[in-house]
């Protein structure tokens, strides 16, 4: 399990273990946040394209699919 601090997720960077499209680096670019400042979702970007995807915070945590950095 990748340990994750919800201050910490903007401008992170992580790689995706299973590349879909070519898809394999991304950029946190926006957190979103409930009305009581919890994280609700994060919005990532993916490097080579430029495609936007909002996903779970906490799939990120899932280091089967996700490491910090880029590899």
């Amino acid at each position: 399990m990748n340990i994750l601090s919800p201050k910490a997720l903007m401008k992170s960077k992580w790689t995706h273990l299973e590349p879909v499209n070519k898809e394999r680096h991304f950029m946190v670019t926006r957190v979103c946040y409930d009305e009581d400042q919890r994280v609700e979702l994060c919005e990532l970007e993916a490097v080579m394209t430029g495609r936007v995807q909002a996903i779970d915070w906490r799939s990120l945590k899932d280091n089967t699919k996700w490491q910090q950095g880029w590899l």
